[in-house]
């Protein structure tokens, strides 16, 4: 088998047409062109084209910012940005250069990342809180040496993230030392979060697990008259006041027995006592009566609802799914890639990298199948963006020829098709 390396126009990822498409109906460059840059007129690649190339990068599997050497001399991404992609080197540079000298771009990337999102939230908005730990293996600005069960005594990052709980959508983030708590200024972040909102979507519930909590945060929730439910820490004090309640509610009697309780109780930091929900499981066992206390699994759960117990207990259980949003834009957009040495650079691409997550969020919700829209962006990429094609010139046309072998040719002309009629 003879080989030569002459064909021409060729593309590895010809089936993202229709995305890059949808990139320019939803006017996604004039939003970047927005963001003031500090450069000349005349510079070959003005800010807003960086962070357009770095976006379509995270989308199309850039991992990391050397990876982008595969996309600068790709030939649809090329005529998508008009004719000319950047060096991989100038990336870090410009990201650098930002953090710097635009002391307001992480503002405007959290207005644009609003912008997008806001006609796909609902009136009643789920506000769900978590943070993540971001590994490195350097001396990165800001890391810090903090809780990582991953890579116990390694410098990290803890961004703290907020999304929607109807929508998957990423609403607001920050970047943040690895030593840091996760209940530290959480009530400034939810606080930031909530005055981004705008006045149509209305925040009705916030959900988080046992790292947040605190008389202040508390208070802050129920000062703005959301409901709230967390998670709370099991200790011996609200273990003994548990044991003083005889009067158990079974929800569920089957193999898994589930009861639960409501108690006014007090933490020895709060200024007042509150409603916990306990949950209490245990397997059943042939001839087993449950006469022993510890068979018992039991969970606690702080909240200002006056719901049944159960109904508590399956809507925090809900959140659950705030997991696998974390490990999508952690695996899939790889927030967790650290790209360079300055905080605030990172921060940069932390948000950028998380307004990609929406992005695709938004495609599927607006030019996909309702089977494809639980696609993981691994899946979709596998399925449908990474396609072999070429660039053709004929007759003055431009033509992108893709390979006949392409499993995916309905779904994808329909994601076209859809494209195109969006207004």
């Amino acid at each position: 088998m003879k080989t030569e390396f002459t064909l021409k126009n060729a593309t590895s990822h010809a089936g993202s047409k229709p995305l890059l498409a949808y990139l320019e109906k939803i006017k996604l460059e004039d939003a970047f062109r927005q963001i003031g840059c500090g450069k000349g007129r005349n510079t070959l690649f003005p800010f807003f084209k960086i962070l357009m190339y770095l976006l379509v990068g995270w989308l199309l599997g850039c991992e990391r910012i050397f990876h982008f050497r595969s996309l600068r001399d790709d030939s649809l991404v090329r005529r998508f940005l008009g004719g000319r992609c950047p060096h991989h080197t100038l990336l870090y540079k410009e990201l650098c250069r930002a953090a710097v000298s635009m002391p307001t771009i992480r503002r405007d990337l959290k207005a644009l990342n609003l912008d997008l999102i806001t006609p796909c939230l609902s009136d009643e908005c789920i506000l769900d809180l978590d943070s993540t730990v971001e590994t490195v293996y350097g001396n990165q600005e800001g890391a810090e040496v903090g809780t990582n069960a991953q890579k116990p005594g390694r410098k990290s990052f803890q961004p703290l993230i907020a999304f929607e709980g109807k929508s998957r959508l990423y609403l607001n983030a920050e970047l943040r030392s690895g030593n840091t708590h996760c209940s530290r200024n959480a009530h400034t972040f939810a606080k930031e979060t909530l005055q981004r909102l705008p006045k149509s979507c209305k925040v009705k519930y916030a959900r988080f697990d046992k790292g947040f909590g605190g008389e202040t945060f508390y208070s802050f929730w129920e000062g703005k008259q959301i409901g709230y439910v967390g998670k709370l820490k099991w200790t011996h004090r609200l273990a003994k006041e548990v044991a003083k309640c005889p009067h158990w509610k079974r929800y569920v009697d089957g193999d898994v027995i589930i009861e639960g309780l409501c108690l006014v109780y007090k933490a020895t930091s709060w200024k007042k006592a509150r409603m916990v929900v306990v949950i209490r499981k245990a397997e059943r066992y042939d001839g087993d009566q449950l006469q022993f206390d510890f068979l018992w699994d039991y969970e606690a759960i702080v909240t200002n609802l006056d719901w049944e117990p159960i109904d508590i207990w399956r809507f925090y259980n809900q959140r659950a799914c705030m997991e696998n949003y974390i490990k999508e834009v952690k695996h899939g957009f790889s927030i967790h890639r650290i790209p360079t040495d300055s905080f605030k650079a990172n921060e940069i691409d932390l948000l950028l990298k998380l307004l990609a997550y929406n992005v695709f969020e938004r495609f599927k919700m607006d030019c996909c199948e309702p089977v494809h829209r639980r696609y993981t962006i691994a899946r979709f990429r596998k399925e449908f963006f990474h396609v072999p094609g070429t660039i053709i010139y004929r007759s003055r046309q431009v033509i992108l020829k893709i390979a006949a072998a392409f499993q995916n040719e309905y779904s994808w002309r329909r994601m076209e098709e859809r494209v195109v009629l969006l207004q």
